[in-house]
């Protein structure tokens, strides 16, 4: 699926949401103060992590809600 999403994370469905660590998500860093749906290519993606392992932007702290 070149250039097609490949990543989609809706804040909604995140245990985390509204909480010390959504703060200092990358879904808050990428949408600010009201996020919502953080949508990646491959190519994103890749470069999200090159920038989260070298301290560059938060690191994503999704986790999804299981009920």
């Amino acid at each position: 699926m070149a250039g097609g999403i490949e990543l989609s994370i809706s804040c909604n469905n995140c245990v985390r949401r509204g909480t010390p660590d959504c703060d200092d998500c990358l879904v808050s860093f990428v949408l600010g103060d009201e996020p919502g749906l953080l949508e990646m290519t491959s190519e994103d993606a890749q470069v999200v992590e090159l920038f989260t392992t070298q301290g560059l932007i938060p690191r994503l702290k999704y986790q999804e809600r299981t009920t």
